[in-house]
Order: structure tokens, then sequence, then C-alpha cells
């Protein structure tokens, strides 16, 4: 792909990139006789397009040779000290889920280095900025909402009317910059050496620089969240700071589009855009007639909010096919939707009903394209305990119902790489609606499993004490299941063969509603009870800190937080590393709904996204980063 530094005004040949004029500041004072560097980063490598030096004023212009790469940000180290590495992204190409950016005027400093860095987490090392698309450009993208790289002050989207003074995002950022102009020239080199040397995960190395150091903390928030917040004091050029020491270096961007009210299920197509099904019209309990949808940095695309195809309350249900068809549940309707890539309404105004559907929840799509729900009350004539009803290929027409295997209460459901789907059963106790304030003492549960010959299993249902209240669950790279449970409070890991290999209790109390496994196999667990996330260690104990073992709880003992969070019912990963949640209530008394989106930058590991149906962390290699699963595994 070809990327151009659209320019200023020049005497340049024709077909020759433009320059790149900038300023580099450090602590608010203009960086001389600093190296600055412009760089292009994309799936394959980090390639060198231009030089300069700064003038005693901070100003610098680069002429670049060439304009190619996915990814284009410059980088700026004083003369004689390589610990001070500012960074600042300049522009993106179009592969991503947004529009091609690129700026011809730019100013690098603290802000910069810190939005490039979070958002960029994901894919930088040793040798710079690089990884596959879309996740790349989308992360690009995001550091534009974190500071504007043509002023160097905070973006657009952290300064908002959501964030702001809303949240501590932006009081993060401003600590974070201030970190970093420790090792400005002329500060005291043992507070950069401390803050270099409080910035290394556990089990690794120092990092060399500052843009290292931050993107460590972005990866790794908790790390030394007292002894750098105390060193931050020492440094009064950004404000508004942080007041108190963080339990964790996240930044989390709140995003409330229109008619994102009260969302309860969230899915990631293949570019990156989020897709929501909403419970609620704002401010009411009524049903909401529109699903919605926002590109990789929060803005609504496609028309969203999107009504037509039957919707009637988006419940606990979204699933995305392989040709991009998007699937949701239609709760109060009966009914499923059915819209194209770019939004369209393809299901009848009724939505569909084939199936006979009574209230359906959670929607997967198999290898075979076959679309699963959960019939969360069963057959309308006969209402009882549910059943699991497939659109073969995704026909409607076509429609197999399931019942048997202790399905009771079907609420969510996903597909393991044997083309098996895993059924939670949410049954209820007795209580004719699905309301939390039904939950009193122990309530119960089970997980179904039905073959891809659509027959329960025959070690169907699985129970287990740890069971209470389980609503959603997922499967893990190596065909393990993770089950949260409401009221017991923990998430119970089941091998492939359904017997249970783990309890891990949460060590506070959350009320785990929803999970998702990143690129690593780590566990992402979304709380309804309190508004947080918490972080356990998956299979893949290599990618925990040391002396982790699986179940071991990354996140600080409360989850990452936010004001911005609310009760939660799903949390979702995308192909930049970014975690995204939905706020379904903003109380619990009166049940109110919740509002919008969240976003935590560059915290987990990327994954394919839409699932596929399991998790896996997008290549460098090959010609696509991720390749749909139309095979299932064999034994």
């Amino acid at each position: 792909m070809a990327l151009a530094l659209t320019g200023l005004p020049a005497a340049t040949p024709p077909g020759t990139p433009a320059p790149l004029h900038g300023t580099v500041t450090s602590a608010g004072k203009p960086l001389s006789h600093a190296s600055v560097t412009l760089f292009a980063g994309d799936r394959q490598d980090v390639r060198t397009l231009g030089r300069a030096t700064t003038d005693t004023n901070g100003a610098f212009q680069i002429r670049p040779r060439q304009r190619t790469g996915s990814v284009l940000y410059v980088e700026a180290v004083p003369a004689g000290d390589r610990s001070l590495r500012l960074r600042s992204v300049v522009g993106f190409g179009p592969r991503g889920g947004v529009a091609q950016r690129s700026e011809s005027a730019v100013t690098v400093n603290e802000f910069t280095t810190v939005a490039a860095s979070y958002a960029l987490a994901q894919f930088t090392d040793q040798r710079g900025v690089t990884g596959p698309s879309p996740g790349l450009e989308n992360a690009a993208a995001t550091s534009y909402s974190l500071a504007d790289p043509a002023t160097g002050k905070p973006g657009k989207v952290v300064t908002d009317q959501n964030n702001g003074s809303k949240n501590d995002t932006l009081a993060t950022l401003s600590t974070l910059a201030n970190l970093i102009s420790l090792c400005a020239p002329g500060a005291n080199t043992g507070h950069c050496k401390d803050m270099l040397q409080w910035a290394t995960p556990q089990g690794g190395s120092t990092p060399g620089d500052t843009a290292q150091a931050v993107a460590n903390l972005a990866r790794n928030p908790k790390l030394a969240t007292s002894k750098l917040y105390a060193l931050a004091g020492q440094a009064h050029t950004y404000s508004p700071a942080l007041t108190a020491a963080p339990a964790a270096w996240v930044l989390a961007l709140h995003y409330t589009a229109p008619k994102v009210y009260a969302p309860g299920r969230i899915a990631v197509d293949a570019k990156g855009n989020i897709w929501a099904a909403n419970n609620w019209l704002p401010g009411t309990r009524n049903p909401s007639p529109y699903v919605t949808v926002q590109d990789p940095v929060g803005n609504p695309i496609f028309n969203s909010p999107i009504s037509g195809g039957g919707m009637k309350a988006g419940a606990w249900g979204l699933a995305i096919d392989h040709q991009g068809f998007v699937w949701v549940p239609s709760y109060a309707g009966d009914a499923m939707a059915k819209y194209s890539p770019a939004g369209k309404p393809l299901s009848p105004s009724t939505g569909f009903k084939n199936g006979d559907l009574n209230h359906p929840q959670g929607t997967a799509v198999d290898q075979r394209g076959n679309v699963w729900i959960a019939n969360f009350y069963g057959l309308k004539g006969n209402p009882g305990k549910g059943s699991v009803i497939v659109y073969p290929h995704g026909d409607p027409s076509k429609a197999i119902t399931i019942t048997g295997g202790g399905l009771d209460h079907p609420f969510s459901l996903q597909i393991d790489g044997y083309g098996r789907a895993w059924v939670s059963n949410a049954r209820l106790n007795g209580a004719k609606h699905l309301d939390t304030r039904v939950l009193k003492g122990h309530v119960g549960g089970s997980v179904t499993v039905i073959g891809p010959d659509f027959k329960p299993t025959s070690f169907s249902p699985i129970k287990d004490a740890s069971f209470d209240w389980p609503l959603a669950l997922a499967v893990d790279s190596k065909n393990n299941v993770w089950v949260p449970s409401f009221v017991s409070n923990s998430v119970t890991e089941i091998g492939s063969n359904g017997k249970v290999t783990g309890v891990h209790k949460l060590p506070t109390a959350i009320a785990p509603w929803s999970v998702a496994i990143d690129g690593s196999d780590r566990v992402w667990v979304a709380g309804f009870g309190a508004p947080t996330v918490s972080v356990l260690c998956g299979v893949n104990t290599s990618a925990c800190p040391s002396g982790s073992s699986t179940g071991s709880v990354l996140s600080p003992p409360d989850g990452y937080r936010s004001k911005s969070i609310q009760h939660l019912t799903a949390v979702q990963l995308d192909q930049s590393g970014n975690v995204w949640l939905a706020n379904n209530w903003s109380k619990i008394i009166p049940p109110t709904g919740g509002n919008g989106l969240v976003e935590l930058i560059g915290v987990a590991t990327p994954v394919c996204t839409p699932l596929n149906p399991l998790p896996a962390r997008p290549t460098a290699t090959g010609t696509t980063a991720c390749s749909t699963q139309t095979s299932v595994q064999s034994g």
C-alpha cells in the first residue's frame, strides 16, 4: 500500500513526497540538537524514511525518500542521551476500519509519546512499531484519541464531555507525561533511572528509554503504581495530574454514540468495527429497536443507529458469520435479525422466527457457517426449559431444534475447535423473568455440550458445585471452556473432555457476567455486580508474570476500574489489543440502563475478529492476518 505525506505548499518535484515539518519539546521546552527519524511500519518490518536534527527552537524538517508503510511515526532522541525517546504517530494507511490520515506538521512531546506507546503497545518491540493489518492501523488511529500530533495536546476524545473530568484518563495521561519529562535534558538523572527501573516487568529487561518504559506500563498496568506516582510528583509540567496513586496504569475511553443504551452484547467485525445489541431505549425500559455500530475509534458508522429487520430489545447475543453478516437476537420480538456487513437489514420486518424462537439469547457461528441460537424459554407453544436452534449455513428455513442434554434456560453458547457448541444453562430457580433480584442463595446451573451432529454429548449436562447462575462462557485456543458464575463469584475451567479442571475464586465480589479470551489465552472477566474487569492467567502461563499459574489473578484485587465503567454484561477484544466493555446498567436499584461502551487501550494481546471460533492472535506472516476457520479439529 502507499501512504503519502500530504504536505504544505512547497517547491517539490512532481511525485516527490512533501516534507514533514515539526517541533520537538520536552518538559515544555524546545528540544534542540535532537535526532529526529521518520519511520514506516507494517506487517513485514520497520523502515527508515528520513532523518533530521532539530534547531535551537526544536524545529525540524524531513524530506522522506519513500512514502510506503501502514503506519508512519517519528522518534526524537536528544544528543548524547538515549534514555529520552519521544514518539508520535504522524499517519496511517487505509487498511483499518478508519479513513487514511497523514500529517504535514507535527509536535512531538510527552503527550504524543504516551498516546503512541499505549495505542501501539501490542505492536512495539526493539525493532520499533510493526504488525498485521487492520489492528496496526486501527491502533495508530486510536493514538489520535489520546493526543493530537498536530498540536501535541491531549486529543479530542480524552478531553470530551464523556471523558475529561468525568474519569481519570486525562489525569493519568498527564501523570505519565510528567514521568517521561523526568528524562528531559537537565532533569535529575537519578529520577530518570528510577523511572526506567520501576517500569521493568517482572522477569523482564529494564527498558532503555521512555517510549519502551511507557509501553511496558500499558502492557503491565500494575507496575510500581505507588512508586511511579510519587516520582511523577517531582515533575509539574502537565496537568491535570492524578491526586492519588492509581490501582493500575490503565487508560479508559468512554463512548456514548446515539442509542447505545443498555448494550447487552458486543462483537467486533473483521475491520475492527464494534457492533452492539441494545436492550432499552434511552432513559426507559422499553425495548430498543436499534442495533448500533461504531468504527474502531468510537464514531457511529453505517447510519447507526440501525433499525429494522425485526429488532426489538437486542439481548445477550450477537455473532458475525464468515461472510460478515451480523446476527442479533430480538429478545422481545422472539426472532433473529440479520444485517449486511454495511448495516443493511436483511431479515423481514418481524425478523426470522423459524425454530419457534422464544426470547433468544446467545448466538454463535461454527466452522461450517451454521448459526446457533440459545432459545432461552424454548418452544412458545410449550414453554419450559428452553432449547437450542440451529440455522444450517445461516438458512432459517432449515431450522433445527435441539432439546435434552440438560438444557435448562440456555443463555450463552460458544463453539470449540471440534465444532461442538458449549451452552450455559442459567436456570431461574422458579422465577418467571431474567432478573438479578431472583438470586437468593444457591441458584445452581450447568453446561450442555452439543456435537456437530446436533446431538447432546454423552457427558452432558456438566454439573459442578461451583456453577451458580453461569451466564456467559468462552473457549480458549486449547478448547478449554471458561464459565463465570454470577452468584459464587468464581470462574470454572472445564477441559475439552467435559471434566472440571479448576475453580478460580475471584478475590473481590464482582458478580461476574461475561468472559473473553485474548491472544495469549488470558481470561478477561467483566463484573456486573461491581463495575470492574478482572484478568486471570490462562493455560498459556508463559504469557503471565513469573510464578503465575493457570487461574492466577493478574489484575489488581478489585480489577481494572474507571469512573466510566458501569455494570457490565459484555467484554470483547479487538485486533489492536483493546478491551471493549458494554455498560448494561448504570444503576441496579432501580434498574437503569447503562451509557455507551468503554475501551481499555492497548492492554490485551490482540485477537482475530470476529471469533472464528477459537481465539487466535493475528499473524504478520501469510497473505492475511487472520483466516476464517472452516474445518473442525480432529480428536
